[in-house]
């Protein structure tokens, strides 16, 4: 199950070091805004890089989407 928290700026890290200390939990920190656009767009970039180098390389066939 996947939960999205609204944290204050100020009680990140706290937040954080608490989420860290149980071994249950997975962190996955997503900034939000223009950052946040930013990031998403390098993350498409780098796996889109990733599937095109593998398909010059003959690991994968390319797909039609």
């Amino acid at each position: 199950m996947k939960i999205v928290l609204d944290i204050p700026d100020n009680k990140v890290g706290f937040m954080m070091e608490l989420l860290r200390s149980l071994s249950f939990v997975k962190t996955n920190p997503m900034l939000v805004g223009s950052a946040n656009e930013k990031a998403l767009f390098l993350g498409e970039w780098n796996e889109a890089m990733e599937e095109s180098n593998d398909e010059l390389a003959n690991k994968t066939q390319a797909r039609n989407t």
